[in-house]
């Protein structure tokens, strides 16, 4: 079983978020892709195959410890390397739970890819799921941007996400594994996203992965269509567009351009360019 690797949200061909391509005719059992997944070490490794007889393809994602229901880095991986097999074109994805759909290009070796989210959902935390993760994280309530509250949310995978009122805070982000894995264990989290606004349309941030045993994501796709999701179902953007700058401090940057449309709810476009790491 051969795998792909592919850096998706790159900036100039260069940082990004690796990730396992695998395409094959067939998925592989699931023990066979966990253990790919675990010996690559990416923070998700992808799996797709063709449905018969139709031109959809089936898709589960794996990080290095378990299976995750959704994963936009690996999914816009994914988008390049169909681009590359079959041409420039929009590929519909059957997930676990749904179906969702990635546009390929492929222009002289310039890779870039678009997926159109699940649909977004959110809600508030409790003082108490607050305080556990700011303890979490090494955090005070004081460093926490009041312009964004705190929140659970959702487009296809579950996240929390924090907004922090300065970039030297966001830099300071540390924690134990340990602790954090229990943590978003508990709470049936994918990762924890904390981020810095800079502008109504410029954010900065980093994710915590620690329930897929990777202390950091250098660029969470998934996360982002949340995070913008929230910020247009909430009112708390009038912006459709959205770029976040991720992986800046793991010396991996990375760029996630986020659109979304008006109705509550709707599924939002992730989008980026992608490189070969081999």
């Amino acid at each position: 079983m051969q795998a792909l690797k592919i850096s998706a949200f790159s900036i100039n061909q260069q940082g990004g978020n690796p990730a396992g391509v695998v395409i094959q005719d067939t998925l592989p059992a699931a023990h066979s892709m966990q253990s790919l997944a675990a010996e690559l070490g990416y923070s998700e490794t992808v799996f797709a195959a063709p449905v018969p007889q139709t031109d959809t393809w089936r898709v589960r994602y794996f990080s290095p410890e378990n299976e995750v229901p959704f994963c936009g880095h690996a999914t816009i991986a994914l988008g390049v390397a169909l681009a590359e097999r079959l041409g420039t074109g929009s590929y519909p994805l059957i997930l676990n739970d749904g179906q969702i759909e990635v546009s390929g290009r492929d222009e002289n070796g310039e890779l870039s890819a678009a997926l159109r989210s699940p649909g977004t959902r959110s809600e508030t935390l409790s003082p108490k799921q607050i305080s556990d993760a700011l303890a979490v994280f090494g955090y005070s309530s004081q460093q926490l941007d009041p312009r964004i509250a705190p929140a659970h949310i959702f487009a296809g995978a579950d996240h929390f996400v924090f907004a922090l009122r300065d970039r030297a805070s966001l830099a300071a982000m540390e924690y134990d594994l340990d602790a954090g894995r229990q943590f978003m264990l508990e709470n049936r989290l994918v990762t924890v996203m904390f981020v810095v606004q800079e502008s109504a349309t410029r954010f900065f941030a980093r994710n915590a992965f620690a329930s897929g045993g990777v202390l950091e994501d250098p660029a969470t796709g998934a996360a982002a269509a949340a995070f913008m999701g929230y910020l247009r179902d909430t009112g708390q953007t009038a912006a459709t567009k959205i770029e976040i700058f991720q992986g800046q401090d793991m010396g991996q940057p990375s760029q996630i351009q986020v659109e979304a449309t008006t109705p509550v709810g709707a599924p939002v476009t992730v989008s980026g360019t992608a490189h070969h790491l081999e």
